[in-house]
């Protein structure tokens, strides 16, 4: 994760520089020194390396400097199973109001559905965005990590009481974990600073989370 940081941090940097011109460059030329002319014009100032003066290029060679963030396959199917994720959790959170027993858990509860609820939306626009959701083979929603099977649904809708807050602070938690394990892979394999950005906010969010489910 330190490395993808590293990489968005460079990314900006890079884009300051892009837009930033020198204000000599941009200012009309001294009329006494006939070679003022000569050194100005379109161009920017990058940075050098550790030890290296800073030099003037082209804003197509800054464009060029610039690191390729365009969303791969990895970064699609994050977004795409991570929406699914996070519904399931919508799921079960709406069951808390009428069965749960504890305070705490149904404040647990609103925590995640007002977390999520936006989450999902930023994911659905990052898709249109890009131009849609892409059929995703080989992999299987059901499968995905930490996601609670039909039989644990059905299990917590028919609960009530302190044995729905068990269940449901149990299911939560291994889905928690699954979101984690699910971003903690897109900053391996993906490659939008985007969808980084989201997946180490799921990654913050949900840690605390499940510390503090695990303390009820």
């Amino acid at each position: 994760m330190l490395i993808r940081r590293q990489r968005a941090v460079v990314a900006v940097a890079l884009s300051a520089v892009a837009v930033l011109a020198l204000t000599a460059c941009e200012s009309a030329p001294d009329k006494g020194d006939p070679q003022a002319g000569a050194s100005t014009g379109n161009t920017v100032v990058a940075p050098g390396k550790p030890g290296e003066p800073a030099r003037r290029i082209s804003p197509e060679e800054a464009a060029r400097l610039l690191p390729d963030e365009s969303p791969n396959g990895a970064d699609f199917r994050y977004a795409q199973m991570m929406i699914v994720h996070h519904r399931q959790a919508l799921t079960m959170t709406a069951l808390v109001p009428d069965r749960a027993g504890s305070p705490q858990v149904k404040k647990v509860a609103e925590r995640i559905a007002a977390a999520q609820k936006p989450e999902i939306g930023a994911m659905e626009g990052w898709l249109k965005t890009n131009g849609g959701p892409r059929e995703q083979t080989g992999h299987d929603h059901h499968s995905m990590p930490g996601m609670a099977t039909e039989a644990q649904l059905k299990e917590l809708g028919a609960a009530k009481g302190k044995a729905f807050d068990t269940l449901f602070l149990k299911l939560m938690i291994t889905h928690h974990e699954g979101a984690v394990t699910m971003a903690a892979e897109v900053l391996t394999e993906g490659n939008n600073v985007l969808v980084e950005e989201m997946a180490n906010d799921v990654i913050a969010q949900q840690t605390s989370e499940i510390n503090r489910m695990r303390s009820l």
